[in-house]
Formats: structure tokens, sequence, C-alpha cells
């Protein structure tokens, strides 16, 4: 359990947040927002994607449970070396599953950021120099399992918004 002072409040977290959602909500740049906020570091999962996950997606195939057990593996093994100082994790995280197997070796606190499908199309339109195409949202809504636990936040809010609520959570 961290300890960390946010605008002369003391917040208490599990060492390792993570902000999942399906590709294109928002969880890399609120990612990387809580992590200058909270003075930990950011991490985004997407860079621990083997070559062969990522020329899969580009081919605008989607990945296999097989195909992601692996980078979850190796997601969780990472996590365990970050959990001393803390850290801010963007995974999509899509299915309890995987959130069990990025869980098996630490606690964490989960932020969702859900987001509806039409908006999800809006971003990708304006979205540049991502693997993910755009034919993919679908079967990202297909695999979401949404939690019934962590913090929920409305995507499709402003960021300032979404920081802003997920700091009030964490109090």
């Amino acid at each position: 359990m961290l300890v960390i002072t946010v605008e002369s409040t003391k917040i208490k977290v599990n060492s390792i947040l993570i902000v999942m959602g399906v590709s294109g909500s928002g969880k890399s740049t609120i990612a990387k927002r809580l992590s200058m906020e909270l003075g930990i570091s950011f991490y985004d999962a997407d860079d621990f994607h083997p070559i062969e996950n990522i020329n899969k997606m580009k081919r605008s195939k989607a990945l296999t449970d097989a195909d992601r057990k692996p980078w979850l593996e190796i997601l969780s093994m990472e996590m365990k070396k970050w959990e001393p100082k803390g850290a801010v994790l963007a995974c999509s995280a899509l299915k309890e599953a995987y959130r069990q197997i990025l869980t098996s070796k630490i606690k964490c606190t989960w932020v969702y950021l859900k987001i509806s499908e039409s908006e999800l199309h809006k971003r990708f339109n304006r979205r540049t120099g991502h693997f993910m195409p755009a034919t993919l949202i679908h079967s990202q809504f297909n695999t979401l399992e949404e939690p019934d636990y962590g913090i929920h936040v409305d995507g499709e809010q402003s960021i300032d918004h979404v920081i802003h609520t997920i700091l009030q959570q964490l109090k």
C-alpha cells in the first residue's frame, strides 16, 4: 500500500493502478496523467506485446486468448517488479480471466474507462500512428467483460474531469 500526497491530501492506493478499457478509450492518456499527478511511473501494456501480436493486429486479426496469455504473464511479472515504487499501467484487460492473470502476483487498484462504441469510432477516425485498426473496434466490445469492482469512470468526459473523478475516488 502506498500513501501518496496530492494537493495536500493523502491518498492510500495499492501500489499498482491499472487503467483498463477498450482500445481508444483513453487508457494511455489517463494513465500518463495519473502517473504524473501521483508521482509514480507509467507503463503501457502495448509496449510489452510480442511482435507476433502486433503484426496480427496490423493485419486486422483479433488476438485470441492464447495470443494474450504470454503477454499477460509478462506484464504480471513486470508489475511485481514495479510494486515497491508504485506504477500506473494502461492495459485493456478486457476479460476477467486476463485481470486474474495480471493480479496473480500483486494487488492493484482498477480504473475502468467506460466508452460507447459510437464514441470510439469517432476517436479512431482522428487517431494516427497506432497499430490497432478501426476494423477491430467491434471485437473489443465483444470481448469486454465489464468488471463489477474498481473505479468506473465515464471515459467520454474531458481528461481533467476523468482525472479529478479518479483522484476523488482514490481518496
